[in-house]
């Protein structure tokens, strides 16, 4: 979930070529009506997201019996500290393309424990 068309560009075509399915949301009211239909194995999320934040979709994911246990990889152009998050991974704007598969395939791998990359 990216608002940046370019950016959620670039995500999608890195994650679809390491072979992951991508489904995208470019604000914060896309992103929880795909959510609740249809649950995805991990979340990119953006934090500044229109209509509807970011942080705002992190507290409904974790709210939600359905989805509370789906990892998030926060992507922000923020300055941390993030930890206050309780996602499985965060990283910091610009992200490169090959930096955001190694992080998803990671954040698969462990789920949904928090962690700073």
């Amino acid at each position: 979930m990216e608002d940046d068309g370019d950016l959620r560009g670039m995500f999608r075509t890195a994650l679809i070529m390491a072979g992951h399915r991508v489904v995208e949301a470019a604000d914060g009211m896309e992103a929880l009506k795909l959510l609740d239909r249809n649950p995805p194995d991990l979340v990119v999320l953006d934090l500044r997201l229109p209509r509807v934040s970011g942080g705002e979709v992190r507290q409904e994911i974790a709210s939600q019996a359905h989805t509370r246990d789906i990892p998030i990889v926060v992507v922000t152009a923020t300055a941390g500290p993030h930890d206050q998050l309780g996602v499985a991974c965060v990283l910091t704007k610009p992200i490169y393309p090959d930096v955001l598969v190694e992080v998803v395939t990671e954040c698969l791998k462990k789920g949904t424990g928090p962690e700073r990359l």
